[in-house]
């Protein structure tokens, strides 16, 4: 690698067929360097500084020219990288000695992520690794499930989740359809650093050109007369329908929807068919579409920030809900799922207005909801899991303790709450996990996926919503009836967006500085005990002068505090995302004792950071 940012540009316009799109950005950027023009270093410098990372959560970057950028040429780097790890048999496959390796491959809705898709088959097939590539977008779970049903080695999903339009990404999955765990990732990562993007590479990608249904169609064709062992499947239809099923087979019985009323938008992403079909289904009739957000565009036109998480992602859908109601045709809820369909955001109409449920509020209604239907259905297996990431809210624990359930926690990744499914099917016991959650509105009820399934929580949530309704309440209201049981468990999430090389500076120093502070100087609440992820330490004591426990979870970049009143904060950097993240759990006697707490805590949280 050269040493500058400016001789990789020279470097990158030397390769002879250099693709027309970044030959042009890169001239762009070397003629205004040239000119002197305002920012023009800087912005060389931030597509070169590095190579894009690869970590636990994949690969995940902005669109463009560089080396620290998504293109065709970072994508067939990581690719290439991801199968010496494969053909090393060091991929976690449970193929037989000598059996041609095989990857499933999806992608979504993303600018180029069907280009970055077929760009992956063909280094795969280069290196004598079968592809068996979705032949039109998928949401993330569909590709999970794929791993697993056509018995290849690993998976690789192209998408940005819910990512901004610049962004895309490509996630990888081993052989049980779960994102790899951190020791396989590191070792992945150490394959592709060992890769250069230009001269390290193989690939068949050259030999098919056209658009991608004619390139999927010459190179499955190219690759069947070759009679090599290394083969291009397109996956069939047969496929989508296996998963389909699957999910349908996690229905918790046949409710009455006839009185119920769904809005749903896919916000331009995957969700469209699948979730319509699962709805359909289980018998939802009354479905209203976001019309405006239904056809798949990678450019976000009416969402700019597709995370429904947030409330201005499902604002269209909560405009066609107020206009249904002024019609008298009410929707009972919106579901509104991200690009990749992993995840749902859910919104439910109650005492006369529209209430957005948190992923926490989600997930423990869904808990609670599948331990009452299988209790009453006498199919609750004996000695019953639930997991959920250690962000998400300690309300699960008490709600799962009172049906018999146990609760395991896990770090921030639904790829530990798959890890979990797999080690219990390793022991012949998947049948003892029921339900899955972070709070991040990621969800899974079945072992049919080893990630979270938005189709998966779509079904469960219209049929909690026809339940609720026909008990004559609502599913906010069942969740004040859960507070009230359980306790006011408020939780929530304070973002400080760090964009950069300098961004992930000042990440590293907010994170070493809080390190090196003990607890009873960061907050005005006694803390009982703290834990660092990264040393594997559990301390008892504001002062850390208490007992000490190992952490029996992998080493992870993140701090926890809980307070002797339950309430609790966690610190980590996103693997995903320009940020730092901070969650805060408080329990208070009433909504508005929680309320006022979090106020206080937030507060002191904010002054702290922006001092640092």
């Amino acid at each position: 690698m050269q040493n500058t940012p400016m001789e990789q540009v020279e470097r990158w316009l030397c390769q002879p067929d250099l693709e027309a799109e970044i030959r042009e950005e890169l001239e762009a950027l070397k003629k205004a360097c040239e000119e002197e023009r305002a920012d023009a270093g800087a912005a060389v410098k931030e597509r070169f500084y590095r190579d894009l990372e690869f970590g636990t959560a994949g690969m995940r970057g902005i669109l463009g020219a560089g080396s620290n950028r998504m293109n065709i040429y970072t994508v067939r780097r990581i690719t290439q990288g991801f199968a010496d790890h494969i053909n090393a048999g060091k991929s976690r496959s449970g193929a037989a000695a000598g059996q041609t390796p095989a990857v499933a491959i999806g992608f979504d809705n993303r600018i180029h992520s069907d280009l970055f898709a077929f760009e992956s088959a063909c280094v795969l097939l280069a290196n004598g690794i079968s592809a068996h590539i979705y032949p039109a977008l998928a949401p993330t779970p569909a590709l999970s499930f794929a791993v697993r049903h056509c018995g290849c080695d690993a998976g690789i999903m192209i998408t940005a989740s819910h990512n901004t339009k610049e962004y895309n990404g490509y996630k990888v999955y081993d052989a049980t359809g779960g994102q790899c765990l951190p020791e396989e990732a590191d070792a992945i990562s150490a394959r592709i650093e060992k890769v250069d993007l230009f001269r390290d590479v193989k690939t068949v990608a050259g030999r098919f050109p056209g658009t991608f249904e004619e390139k999927l169609t010459a190179a499955a064709a190219a690759f069947r007369a070759g009679g090599g062992a290394a083969c291009f499947v397109i996956l069939s239809g047969e496929v989508s329908d296996a998963f389909s099923d699957a999910v349908f087979a996690l229905s918790m019985g046949r409710q009455d929807f006839s009185d119920l009323s769904v809005a749903y938008t896919p916000l331009h992403g995957t969700g469209n068919l699948p979730v319509r079909r699962i709805l359909d289904r289980i018998g939802v009739k009354n479905l209203h579409i976001v019309t405006e957000q239904e056809a798949p565009d990678g450019n976000f036109p009416t969402c700019p920030y597709p995370n429904p998480e947030k409330r201005e992602a499902l604002a269209m859908g909560l405009a066609l809900c107020e206009k249904l109601k002024a019609a008298g045709q009410t929707p009972d809820i919106l579901l509104a799922t991200d690009p990749d369909c992993d995840r749902v955001g859910v919104a439910v109409f109650h005492k006369g207005e529209y209430r957005l449920l948190s992923g926490n509020e989600a997930g423990i209604l869904l808990l609670d909801f599948i331990c009452r239907s299988r209790k009453a259905a006498g199919t609750m297996p004996a000695r019953p899991v639930a997991v959920k990431t250690i962000v998400s809210s300690p309300m699960a624990a008490a709600v799962a303790s009172a049906y018999g359930v146990e609760t395991v926690n896990v770090l921030t990744g639904f790829k530990f709450i798959g890890e979990q499914i797999s080690l219990l099917a390793e022991k012949g016991e998947a049948d003892r996990y029921i339900f899955g959650f972070e709070e991040s509105c990621g969800y899974m009820s079945g072992t049919h996926v080893r990630d979270k399934d938005a189709v998966n929580a779509c079904m469960l949530l219209a049929e909690l919503a026809a339940e609720c309704k026909a008990a004559g309440t609502t599913v906010a209201g069942r969740m004040e009836e859960l507070y009230e049981t359980y306790g006011y468990y408020e939780n929530s999430l304070l973002e400080f967006t760090m964009e950069g090389e300098a961004g992930m500076e000042r990440i590293g120093r907010v994170m070493a500085c809080l390190r090196s502070t003990l607890p009873e100087t960061l907050f005005g609440a006694p803390v009982a005990e703290y834990a660092d992820y990264l040393s594997s330490e559990r301390r008892t004591g504001a002062d850390g002068s208490g007992h000490i426990e190992a952490i029996d979870l992998p080493q992870s970049d993140v701090l926890e505090y809980i307070f002797t009143d339950g309430g609790a904060v966690i610190v980590r950097p996103s693997g995903t995302e320009p940020k730092l993240k901070i969650y805060l759990a408080v329990k208070g006697a009433t909504g508005a004792d929680a309320n006022a707490a979090t106020r206080t805590l937030k507060d002191l949280l904010k002054k702290q950071i922006d001092s640092i």
